[in-house]
Parts: C-alpha cells; structure tokens; sequence
C-alpha cells in the first residue's frame, strides 16, 4: 500500500512536469527552413494586437462604377458577415471590423500569425483570402463535382419552422439559372447527399428525398432556431452579388504596449511564479512544494487550450485582458492551495490528528470554500464570452434570452454601447479564466491531493513540521 501511494506522487508529479513541458515547448522538426509541427506550444501562440501589433486593411466592392452605386447598406453587411466568418474560422479572436457604407468600405484590423517573422502585410491580409462563395457539391466531401455556386444560383436562404418537415428549417430560394441546374442535380442524386460548402467549411450536408423542380429547396435536421439562422445567414453572406477587392493601402498597425512587450511580460512571469514558489515552500513546507507543481500544471493547461495543443480545442488569440486572466485564475490557484494548506496546518496542530488524518479532513474541509470562489468566477467568464464572443458561439446561444435584453437595454440608454475594440478582449479574458478555473480543480484540488498524499508515503515526509505542524 505505501508502494503505491509512493508510485501515484511520482507518477503524477512527472507527468505534469512532461505535460508542461510540451505546452511551454512543443514538439516539431526543421527540415532545411521548413518546421514541421506536431505538437504545438507557446510559441505557436497567435498574440493579439495589443502584444504584437497586426495589419489594417480596406476592402471594397470589385464591380463597375455602374454596379457600384447599386449597392445596399445590407449588401455591405453581408461582406462584413464574409469577413467575420473568416476571422472566427481562422481562430482570429482579437479583431476589429468597422463598415463605411458612405464610401463603400469594410475596414479590418487582425493581429500578425503566430511565429510572424517577416512582417508582410500583404501576405497576412492574403490569410483572409477572396470573397467566400456558397457551393453545392454531389456527395459529403469538398472533392465532389459542383452543382450550384453563389450569387449565380442561390438568390436568397431564410430560416423557418414547419413540424411536418420535423421541425426547424431553412428554405433555399434560387435564381431561374439554379433552379434549372438544381432539378438536373436531385434528379441525378436522388436519395443521396447534396451537401452545401462555406469556403472549405461544410455547412449542412442534406440527403435528397425527391426531384425538386419549382426552385425551392429546405435543409432540415436543424437543432435549433439558432442553428437554422446563423445557417441562413452563412448561406446569404455568402452568396454576395460582388466580390471583394483589397485597397493597396495596407498600414501596418504597432503594438499598443511597444515592440518589447512580450519579452519583458514573459520575464517578469517567470520572476513572479518563482518568487511564489518561494514564499508557498517557505510558508507551507511539503504542502507548498507540491502547490508549486500543480501551479505549472495549471499555467501549462492554460497555455495548451490556447495554443492549439489538444486536437479536439482551436488556437486562441492571446491578448493583455487574457493574460490578466490567466494571473486572476492562478492567484485563485494560489488561493486554493493556501486554504487546503492551512487546514491541513489546522487539523494536526488543533484537532491532533495523524498526518493522514490531516490531510483527508484537510482537503475535505476546504473544497466547499474553494468551489464557492470558482464557481463565481466561471459564471463571470460564461457571461463575458456569451455577450462579447462570436454570435454563433456556444455560450453566445446559452445566454441568448440575456443577450436579448442585453443589446435591447444598449439600445434604450445613451452611452451604454460597448465600442468593437473591445469585444475580443474581453472574450479573450473570460476564456482565459475559465480554462484557468478548470484547470485549477484538476490540478490544484485533483492532482494535488494524490502528490501530497503520495509524497506523506515516504519516511521522509511523515514528520508534522513539513506540514505546518510541531516539530516535535
């Protein structure tokens, strides 16, 4: 039995620091000057503006002058759409898109890739790419021959509800030119898949049930009225009667912090976790050594899920409010461990219990307090990354009875308007905080309980002043 307890303290406390150690570094190849990645680390983080500056560029209409003039404030917003969906696509959390109806514009502020070294900013607005086209294609895969495609073939999406269909939908309206080449096409690929493409994205992926003639056509299987309307809108946005051109003026935007900015944040990091791995081994003994380790296991999660680390958790834009999140979900770290340390001191100093003893009622007794403190702070982040998160998002549809009030009160007082530079960073600070909180039960509750019980197996550590407790 105290062969095992040895074993889980050294099994877990290795497998945080290999875990860390990939999360800070990653893993990847050079061959020549081409790297090849395969796990990635912080270096492949995307850093926001305000870190490592980005790229400002202007987008307008690539249409005659005749065409031009014809152009809505709702066809402006469509392409506004067409950018957005690019950017979230891409992971680009931190961005600004204004729209300038007077003069036909859509300007886009986005930060530099990650490990940007030449600083190119045509070739970073290349990264956005041409107008996206809606594409009907035979079979679920991008390889299959297209059917219909944009403006062309598809006039117009709306999303709807019908119980008989079972239940919501959204109804495709389509161009004399669509309609014709639509019949040929559910002819052909009866009770098979038309599935419908954004770009590379598959959207919706329909099996045909019969010939459709009239120009009409529904996708159902919706899950929901969100689903069918930000569906509808993808489909509209992306069937624009214009394409996009980019203005030849490309300004390249600096860092709001300066050009040493990271550096000098990334020193000044790893100077402050130092110095509470100090204070923690110093004030707490054996209790703050293992809170020490389980503190880089919580850090090295929040870097991994903003990285791109899991396969199944996208690349985050990293910005200033989403390191303060970071260091408010460590302090909470910190704070946690210090509870469990100082009931652990608690119970063998008042209650006289054995350093076993101690530990379990240690832990037991400050989870509650614990919980209560994380609980409040996901809730808070929820909430900041549902109103200033993409609108399709996932906690963007929880919260959407809130959002609703939310944007209608916006709309009832003056000055209460949230300006769009700010939007991503404070989306980027509440996921920060969650992922810090979430990381902070599973090491700073889990991971922590089983090294420090581990580690009271060893002669060594079963003295009660390595736990805050009498020497003698």
């Amino acid at each position: 039995m105290k062969r095992s307890g040895k074993a889980t303290f050294i099994v877990v406390a290795l497998l945080i620091l290999a875990f860390a150690y990939l999360a800070f570094f990653g893993v990847s190849t050079y061959y020549g000057d081409i790297e090849q990645v395969y796990v990635k680390g912080a270096g492949n983080i995307r850093w926001g503006i305000d870190i490592q500056g980005g790229v400002e560029a202007i987008f307008t209409p690539d249409v005659t002058e005749a065409d031009f003039n014809n152009i809505t404030a709702q066809d402006m917003s469509d392409a506004e759409n067409i950018i957005n969906t690019r950017l979230v696509n891409a992971n680009i959390t931190n961005s600004e898109v204004y729209t300038d109806n007077d003069n036909k514009q859509i300007i886009v502020r986005f930060p530099w890739q990650s490990q940007e070294s030449d600083y190119d900013p045509a070739a970073a607005v290349e990264e956005l790419g041409e107008t996206a086209l809606v594409t009907f294609r035979a079979g679920s895969s991008a390889s299959g021959d297209v059917l219909l495609q944009g403006a062309a073939d598809v006039e117009s999406a709306e999303a709807g509800y019908n119980d008989e269909l079972g239940g919501y939908l959204v109804s495709l309206n389509l161009t004399d030119v669509g309609a014709t080449k639509f019949a040929t096409a559910t002819e052909k690929y009866l009770n098979d898949t038309i599935s419908i493409w954004l770009d590379n994205n598959m959207l919706s992926a329909p099996k045909v049930n019969a010939v459709i003639t009239n120009g009409k056509a529904v996708i159902t299987g919706m899950e929901d009225a969100d689903t069918a309307v930000d569906l509808a809108e993808k489909i509209n946005a992306g069937s624009l009667p214009f394409a996009l051109k980019i203005d030849d003026t490309i300004r390249v935007i600096n860092p709001t912090l300066g050009e040493k900015a990271l550096q000098v944040m990334l020193t000044a990091g790893i100077a402050a976790f130092i110095a509470i791995c100090l204070l923690m081994i110093a004030k707490y003994r054996l209790p703050g050594a293992i809170a020490c380790i389980a503190i880089l296991g919580q850090i090295a999660g929040v870097i991994a899920c903003t990285s791109g680390f899991f396969s199944g958790v996208n690349s985050f834009t990293l910005t200033i409010p989403g390191i303060a999140g970071i260091i408010l979900s460590i302090g909470m770290g910190v704070d946690s461990n210090v509870i469990t340390a100082e009931r652990i001191k608690e119970e063998i100093n008042v209650n006289g219990k054995t350093i076993d003893g101690a530990i379990d009622a240690g832990f037991s007794n400050a989870f509650s307090a614990i919980l209560d403190g994380n609980v409040t702070n996901v809730i808070v982040a929820i909430i900041l990354m549902g109103l200033f998160g993409p609108y399709n998002g996932v906690w963007a549809k929880i919260l959407w009875p809130f959002m609703w009030l939310y944007n209608h009160t916006i709309g009832l007082i003056p000055g209460l308007a949230v300006a769009n530079t700010i939007t991503g960073s404070i989306y980027s600070f509440g996921y920060t905080l969650l992922i810090g909180v979430i990381f902070n039960f599973i090491m700073g509750v889990g991971a922590s309980r089983l090294m420090l019980k581990g580690a009271s197996r060893f002669k060594a550590c079963r003295k009660p002043g390595l736990y805050g407790g009498a020497k003698a």
